[in-house]
């Protein structure tokens, strides 16, 4: 049963869809352009290639962390407020690594990343707010839309490097740290476009859409609090969020670890670093750019056969990325666009799972305690990628991410029968 309400929740999915659309080209901007330039500047201001891996770890590890107050955010006020706050940590963030890159601070840039992490909360939240009011039937294609929409900002974002170097010198600021003015400045207006056009509040309007279902008013209230400590037992409770859970994250963990290292692994091979910028460009494309593709064929194929894909192809993009030797080469290349579409699969399908296996009240903090998982096993990766990189090579990472990919396509395969989607 469901209530009466005074505007069609449709076409309010609609808007939602496109207004999330729009923060997300901007937000990706700021987020890839700071992703571009984190490893380098990281290894120039400490001085060490092991410390490299830190600037973009501390982004990933920042990014789960603030999972939880923007989950709990979401669950008591709505998307909005979680995501608009999310988006000026983020700018707070970019602000203090532009500072850092000045001074020389390494302390001060690992601060500085690690509130920029939230911007990628921000990123990842807005393809659950996608669902909210999306038809189970069609909840894959509208969350690979947003997720899709990322696309063009991320692929700009890399290529900022260049003009940065403009903005930079007009700043009196170190080359580098001018890509990361493109990071605040895309913040800020992500933050502007959601605060202006989310309205009404997609999470909320589908809580009052829902709440006479008896399934929902059994929702504890921890769980409607956002609680992530709740949520992280309700995915463990719960065998579709479980694989879920574990799909995205291990295909983040791959796409994370071979991804940080490669531009240090180019820059070893003296490529310059507008070429790295275009790699960089060309892999996010591969993340975004088939996002609705994976969308549908979750819809219809089932999230199981879609992880499946996207593990063939990560083994292909370790491969292919592990052949190649330092410096720019199309192997590398191939590889690093492969790497984005292994990530694609799996990330649009345990997420689309994630979404439909929990009633609406508790999606919140399952959701927010799924990608709490994912980006601290990613952060974790991306520390000991950098350790990996120093000691035993580029190589032997992609050899290492290998393998965790073909685990989790071992346990999707031994857990495919027990994975169910609910409405």
């Amino acid at each position: 049963m469901t209530i009466a309400l005074d505007v069609d929740p449709q076409q309010v999915q609609g808007r939602t869809v496109l207004t999330l659309m729009g923060s997300q080209t901007l937000g990706g901007v700021g987020v890839a352009a700071g992703i571009a330039v984190g490893a380098v500047v990281a290894a120039d201001v400490s001085g060490s290639d092991a410390l490299s891996g830190l600037a973009t770890t501390t982004q990933v590890l920042g990014g789960a962390l603030a999972t939880i107050p923007v989950a709990a955010l979401m669950a008591t006020r709505g998307r909005r407020v979680g995501l608009v706050t999310a988006y000026l940590v983020g700018a707070v963030g970019a602000a203090l690594a532009i500072t850092a890159t000045a001074t020389g601070n390494f302390l001060l840039l690992l601060v500085g990343t690690t509130l920029f992490g939230a911007s990628t909360t921000a990123n990842s939240q807005s393809r659950y707010a996608a669902t909210d009011l999306a038809p189970a039937e069609r909840r894959g294609r509208h969350l690979s839309w947003v997720v899709w929409a990322t696309t063009i900002g991320s692929v700009l974002g890399p290529n900022m490097v260049g003009p940065g170097r403009g903005v930079a010198e007009t700043l009196g600021i170190p080359p580098l740290a001018g890509a990361w003015v493109f990071s605040l400045a895309g913040f800020l207006v992500a933050a502007l476009v959601l605060q202006l056009l989310l309205r009404p509040d997609p999470l909320l309007l589908s809580r009052r859409l829902h709440a006479t279902e008896p399934e929902e008013q059994a929702v504890p209230a921890a769980a409607r609090r956002g609680n992530v400590r709740t949520g992280l037992r309700l995915i463990l409770e719960t065998p579709a969020a479980l694989w879920g859970t574990t799909a995205l994250t291990v295909g983040h963990v791959v796409m994370v670890a071979v991804m940080v290292m490669t531009p240090l692994h180019m820059t070893h091979g003296q490529a310059q670093i507008e070429l790295i910028g275009l790699v960089i460009s060309l892999h996010i494309l591969g993340m975004y750019g088939l996002s609705p593709v994976a969308g549908q064929l979750t819809d219809r194929l089932g999230a199981p056969a879609v992880v499946l894909v996207g593990v063939g192809i990560l083994v292909l993009a370790c491969v292919l990325a592990g052949i190649s030797g330092n410096g720019h080469s199309t192997t590398l290349t191939l590889g690093l666009v492969a790497l984005g579409l292994g990530w694609s699969c799996t990330m649009v399908a345990g997420s689309q799972t994630i979404a439909g296996s929990v009633p609406v009240a508790e999606r919140a903090a399952v959701q927010g305690a799924a990608d709490l998982v994912m980006g601290l096993s990613a952060a974790a990766g991306g520390a000991l990628a950098g350790v990996v990189m120093e000691f035993l090579g580029y190589d032997v990472l992609c050899l290492l991410a290998g393998l965790a990919a073909l685990a989790l396509g071992a346990f999707t395969v031994a857990r495919r029968s027990v994975v169910s989607l609910t409405g």
